[in-house]
């Protein structure tokens, strides 16, 4: 099996996503869409930015590899009556079956930087975007204090080193790379923006421990890293240093979490 595929069908990547709908809501209402409007949801999960998009009167098509999250995306859409939310099996590096030039605009929050061919993901989203449409990314920042970036840091000093030809995928959060790939991908320099935003991840009555279990028993990177760990006998040390991060992070003052994050904010003008 590809191992990117293998890595997001672990586990229920639902679970972590239940503490990340507010944020996605946000972020939709960022984008201050205005239909009609036809949008492509890269790397979508569950619908954490497609459900509301489509809620707002977009059509939508949500991709991702892993097909246990298409059959969640797919569940929500039904259950909340979205006839023009559309879920589907595809890779970001190669969008098959997906024609040149059909969406107004190409959304991927935390999705897409995954994949393990950035080059190739730049051309493809350049690709089956319109003249005059836009891409929006979300992307974690190498090397930031706030809680993603530290959390997978933390997690990669206890698996093995990555196979010579990887690139971390935080890379996606670099400006040098980002205009590097969109430019081999036929975007000028002038064309592309960022800026630092932040994501939340919020619930009102699950504790930051609950989170971090949930990350530990739900989340691929989160779960190979215990594994690896557990293997060095350094399961609990890896658990006690993502709790204290968790707990240092956390901004909720009634017991729930409310996890601050930054990341860039990438948009390409076609």
């Amino acid at each position: 099996m590809n191992p990117n595929k293998a890595l997001w069908e672990k586990g229920d990547f639902t679970q972590i996503a239940a503490f990340m709908r507010e944020s996605g809501e946000a972020v939709v209402r960022s984008l201050r869409i205005a239909p009609p409007l036809r949008v492509l949801d890269l790397g979508c999960g569950d619908g954490t930015t497609a459900v509301p998009l489509a809620a707002w009167g977009a059509e939508v098509v949500g991709i991702d590899i892993a097909r246990n999250l298409v059959a969640a995306g797919k569940k929500r859409a039904s259950e909340a009556g979205l006839d023009r939310l559309k879920f589907q099996e595809g890779d970001a590096c190669n969008l098959q079956g997906v024609d040149e030039y059909s969406f107004d605009l190409t959304l991927s929050v935390f999705g897409a930087m995954f994949a393990p061919r950035p080059i190739d993901v730049a051309r493809e989203m350049v690709r089956v975007t319109k003249p005059g449409g836009r891409i929006v990314m979300g992307n974690w920042i190498p090397n930031d204090p706030t809680f993603v970036s530290q959390l997978l840091k933390m997690s990669s000093a206890f698996t093995p080193p990555p196979p010579e030809d990887f690139v971390s995928p935080m890379t996606w959060g670099m400006d040098t790379h980002i205009i590097e790939r969109f430019g081999q991908a036929g975007v000028p320099k002038e064309n592309i923006s960022m800026t630092k935003d932040t994501y939340h991840f919020i619930s009102s009555d699950k504790s930051p421990a609950y989170f971090i279990e949930s990350l530990r028993r739900f989340y691929g990177p989160t779960m190979n890293a215990f594994e690896a760990a557990e293997q060095a006998g350094k399961a609990e040390e890896l658990h006690s240093q993502l709790l204290a991060l968790a707990k240092t992070e956390n901004k909720s003052a009634n017991g729930g979490t409310s996890i601050p994050a930054t990341f860039m904010r990438v948009i390409v003008n076609l």
